[in-house]
């Protein structure tokens, strides 16, 4: 089995982040059951691929600022300064195929995606590509940053190491992971709290898990702020 995470799983600012996080710790839970369970030969190979932003695919912003420009409508960016890594589809797949095959159980793997690219220079460019003039032939406006938008995503959390693997572009990364007895007891107060409804008490579980979310630093008024305190 392959986990598709994502960079935003990675310090998550968002509701996104923050399952995929959780994902990744209930993966890693899953395997040390498995390899404590004497009594059944699991067979299941479970590995994490953490990634960024896939060229083409859907939500990817390149369609979004194509059907921009084809309308000759302003393209809007959050912010001139914000990054994102991306890659192309070939490239991911054959990645997460190459992991699969290679990969151990238990592993999280990260891509090397190169450097981040700013949308901005990314929104230029695909003006010119069309044979227009930014700024003259289409207007780029700024917006400013969303609610749990970061300005550049990050692969790896602070205490993470990592180590070369057999393919130049993927790497595995050891992080430090809380005691699965922990791990396991707050699966549970969380899922408890699911049946509750509350959105407050489910995202303060979540936050146990996840200490590094940071859920409502640029939500104003949040009935929700108390959370990040």
């Amino acid at each position: 089995m392959v986990q598709i995470s994502t960079d935003k799983a990675v310090n998550p600012t968002n509701i996104m982040g923050l399952t995929k996080r959780l994902a990744e710790l209930y993966l890693q839970l899953k395997i040390v059951q498995m390899q404590q369970d004497k009594k059944t030969n699991h067979q299941t190979q479970i590995i994490t691929t953490r990634f960024g932003n896939v060229l083409g695919s859907n939500g990817s912003v390149i369609p979004v600022f194509e059907k921009k420009i084809r309308n000759r409508e302003a393209i809007t960016i959050t912010d001139p300064n914000m990054t994102r890594y991306f890659m192309t589809i070939p490239e991911a797949s054959s990645l997460v195929l190459q992991a699969a095959t290679s990969g151990n159980t238990g592993e999280i793997l990260v891509f090397d995606m190169g450097k981040p690219i700013k949308i901005l220079d990314m929104a230029e460019k695909l003006v010119r590509l069309n044979g227009l003039e930014p700024y003259k032939d289409i207007q780029i406006v700024y917006i400013g940053k969303r609610p749990g938008e970061k300005l550049y995503e990050e692969l790896f959390y602070e205490n993470s190491v990592t180590v070369p693997t057999n393919h130049i572009k993927i790497l595995k990364v050891l992080e430090n992971m809380p005691p699965p007895e922990t791990v396991k007891a707050q699966f549970l107060e969380l899922e408890a709290s699911l049946f509750s409804g509350d959105i407050e008490t489910i995202l303060l579980k979540a936050k146990e898990l996840v200490p590094e979310f940071e859920h409502a630093s640029d939500i104003k008024d949040s009935r929700y702020s108390n959370i990040d305190s």
